[in-house]
């Protein structure tokens, strides 16, 4: 049952949404990286996207919810999870990303609140070479 399960915090596992400019366009990502150093194993990400519509009109939008698994992410690496598009910045998107370390379970939500996806938040990730907004 699920109330057996121990669930440990979670450390050194971030979720970013980073911006890469090629000569055409804009192309955004998210990414999960694993700062641990031994590797996660049996990665479920599930992701989804909610909250008011852009118009103001306090009318509910939703995304679909997406599902990702990955076998493993080895230590100090990282992997492209989906394409994001800016036409969801408005809302929240919430990434839940279950993984094992050995035999024990780990899970945590990452939620990048309405509009924190902005020019003003976007930092340089390290060693990803990337710009973006990272959630840990």
């Amino acid at each position: 049952m699920k109330k057996d399960i121990i669930f440990h915090p979670v450390q050194g596992i971030q979720v970013a949404i980073t911006r890469s400019v090629n000569e055409v366009a804009e192309e955004w990502n998210v990414i999960v990286i694993n700062r641990n150093q031994e590797p996660i194993t049996n990665v479920f990400v599930t992701s989804k996207g909610y909250g008011n519509t852009e118009s103001g009109t306090n009318s509910e939008q939703r995304t679909s919810t997406l599902r990702h698994f990955f076998p493993e992410i080895k230590a100090g690496e990282h992997v492209v999870v989906e394409p994001i598009m800016p036409d969801v910045f408005h809302l929240n998107n919430e990434y839940w990303v279950s993984y094992f370390i050995g035999n024990q379970i780990y899970d945590k939500k990452f939620i990048f609140v309405p509009d924190s996806i902005i020019e003003d938040n976007l930092i340089q990730i390290s060693p990803l070479g990337l710009e973006g907004v990272v959630h840990e």
